[in-house]
């Protein structure tokens, strides 16, 4: 029996056929190679409008490439990352900054996935003192990896909090756009007019093939990431195919249609789970994840037929995500198979 794939991540969805045209589109004929073509011009183009004309942007295969080399562009290897302790950064990239920087990572305990200013101060210690380790960014994920998302303000006082400490503000936004539609607000209003000033900006999990950017809204700050990108293995020799996807995402707001869509499924399923006797949310549906404990016996039988994460593996909470291929259909049969094995 097969198993139905789609509620493990948004990484299992398909290419959106608006992504999979853009690709065809651009593959005929010759373009300069390593983003020197027109496609990347009119991608970066894009980008400016909407995070800002004052940012630089770079492509690259990636998030975790994203991720770390955005970070290993604006610190030192004596320096430290303050971030959840959920963060993709502490638990799911494999020690990469530690080993690629050099740097410490500071998890800080977050029940719902989110930073405030009193946890960031609680981890402003040591400095100036050449023993310890000297904080230098505070990393946000937005949407959070508990499914919640930071209201602009959030960001805003999170930011102005470091900047005054002289800490700079890094946002793994693999799910961005999840959280922009989720909250009726643009891209850019929850990254460099908020007071971020490094983006992790994901479009693998919201319908393309592959590809992330690296958005500075500092440019002092990428300096020396042409390098950094090239030295981690992240700068693409036929560019044009990670920027065709952008364009196709972001010039016609289906990165906002697919977020939408997807955001719905979750809510759909949160609120089919909600009604079954024994099934409890975990954390509030503000993206398109849904947290929820289930009786532990019926775990490893429901997962003969869906394949979903068991989030902590300490208790019978598990992690399902949407897409934008998810159906209204496919729903109701994990509600339905729910039902069923918990009777």
């Amino acid at each position: 029996m097969s198993v139905f794939a789609g509620f493990g991540s948004d990484n299992h969805a398909g290419v959106h056929p608006a992504v999979l045209k853009a690709l065809e589109t651009v593959n005929p004929g010759y373009a300069v190679a390593y983003g020197d073509d027109e496609t990347t011009a009119q991608a970066v183009k894009l980008f400016k409008k909407i995070f800002g004309s004052g940012c630089n942007v770079y492509f690259l295969y990636n998030g975790t490439g994203a991720n770390i080399l955005g970070l290993c562009s604006i610190m030192s290897s004596f320096n430290s990352v303050i971030c959840t302790d959920v963060a993709h950064l502490t638990v799911h990239e494999c020690c990469g900054p530690e080993s690629f920087i050099g740097c410490k990572l500071v998890p800080v305990p977050a029940p719902d996935g989110k930073l405030t200013v009193d946890l960031v101060d609680s981890c402003l210690v040591g400095i100036g003192d050449p023993h310890m380790a000297q904080p230098k960014v505070v990393s946000l994920t937005e949407a959070t990896e508990r499914g919640t998302v930071y209201r602009p303000e959030e960001i805003t006082r999170l930011a102005r909090f470091a900047h005054e400490h002289g800490i700079l503000v890094h946002m793994d936004g693999a799910r961005l756009c999840n959280a922009a539609a989720s909250l009726h607000v643009g891209l850019g209003e929850l990254a460099g007019k908020a007071g971020v000033d490094v983006l992790s900006f994901g479009g693998t999990k919201n319908g393309m093939m592959f590809g992330e950017a690296v958005v500075f809204f500092n440019k002092e700050l990428s300096t020396c990431f042409p390098y950094i990108r090239k030295q981690g293995m992240q700068l693409s020799s036929k560019m044009r195919y990670i920027s065709a996807q952008f364009i196709a995402m972001l010039e016609g707001d289906v990165w906002l249609q697919n977020a939408s869509h997807a955001n719905a499924m979750a809510h759909v399923l949160a609120k089919g789970l909600r009604k079954i006797p024994g099934v409890k949310m975990t954390q509030p549906v503000e993206a398109n994840m849904v947290f929820a404990l289930l009786p532990e016996r019926i775990i490893p039988e429901l997962q003969q037929e869906f394949f979903f994460h068991r989030f902590d593996e300490r208790r019978p909470e598990v992690r399902l995500v949407c897409s934008f291929q998810t159906t209204a259909d496919e729903v109701e049969a994990f509600v339905s198979a729910v039902r069923k094995v918990v009777r």
